[in-house]
């Protein structure tokens, strides 16, 4: 394995355990998060801390950043064009990995500036939550230029498990609200249909290995059951504690929404989970795992 000189930008619940996995693997890390305890918990597992992002970012064989919005992304690398962006600091030597869900034109404008520049960009959005960011098992969903690709490809691996080329810049950000758009439709049918089952006098246990052996199978009733008591490893039966929060689920739910009036594309099963989460953030439930949306028909 090649030691590199990895920059890290962005700790939160996936950030902190994805650098923490690259120290696992040998790199040498230095982190910068604007939470300074965030970014004591990774110098205590060996990374070195950066006092601002510029200086996370100077002499960097890769520089990993994520954060919560297209906001922050394009504020960070472009910023106004003057020296608090990082376009103006990096390495044409060094390159750039976004693993922040935010929306693809975004992701193209990003690449797109520091293209101009030489410096070589990937969107690479993660699925898998926070269990996965611990365990090192994320899925990476990445857009860019195959020879980008490629280098960021084995870097991937030592924080993910399965780690998809989706085509050109932000191709990586539509394959992930695509996929999350699904799950999210999934998990409030077969919320529905549990519910509905209960109310009829079913247990839901039984109901979920009837429906895993049918043609209603599917991921979010085999692996992540959203009934409470039906699967003690989800989060349904440890009071809704996440796991991919509601908020989270409402906001790639909006860019879902953006890229289908973009693309006129037709989602109304998509729009449909959207009021639903949406709904469900208005019930003070944004903090909960997204599976919680069983609340809404239990109700």
């Amino acid at each position: 394995m090649t030691k590199l000189n990895i920059g890290f930008i962005g700790l939160g619940n996936m950030g902190g355990p994805m650098a923490a996995n690259l120290i696992k693997a040998g790199h040498s890390v230095t982190a910068f998060d604007l939470n300074q305890s965030v970014l004591n918990e990774l110098v205590s597992k060996g990374a070195y801390a950066a006092e601002n992002a510029k200086a996370c970012a100077t002499n960097a064989d890769i520089l990993i950043s994520m954060l919560p919005a297209s906001k922050h992304v394009k504020s960070l690398y472009l910023g106004n064009n003057d020296d608090s962006s990082l376009i103006n600091v990096l390495s044409k030597n060094t390159l750039i990995i976004d693993c922040s869900t935010i929306d693809a034109e975004s992701a193209r404008v990003v690449g797109s500036a520091l293209g101009q520049q030489g410096i070589s960009f990937v969107d690479a959005p993660v699925s898998g939550g926070v269990a996965g960011a611990a365990a090192g098992t994320l899925t990476f969903i990445v857009g860019g230029s195959k020879a980008a690709f490629n280098t960021a490809q084995p870097i991937l691996s030592d924080m993910g498990k399965n780690i998809f080329h989706a085509g050109d810049i932000g191709a990586g950000q539509v394959a992930k609200i695509c996929n999350n758009m699904l799950l999210s439709i999934l998990m409030a049918g077969t919320s529905e249909a549990l519910q509905m089952g209960i109310n009829n006098g079913l247990d839901a246990k039984v109901l979920s290995d009837i429906m895993t052996a049918s043609s209603g199978r599917n991921w979010t009733l085999e692996l992540y059951n959203p009934c409470p008591g039906v699967m003690d490893t989800a989060p349904a039966s440890n009071d809704y504690k996440p796991g991919f929060m509601v908020d989270l689920m409402a906001k790639d739910l909006g860019l879902a929404m953006e890229a289908a009036q973009q693309s006129n594309s037709s989602t109304p099963m998509g729009s449909m989970a959207k009021n639903l989460y949406t709904m469900l953030q208005h019930q003070g439930a944004g903090s909960d795992d997204f599976s919680a949306i069983f609340k809404l028909f239990s109700k």
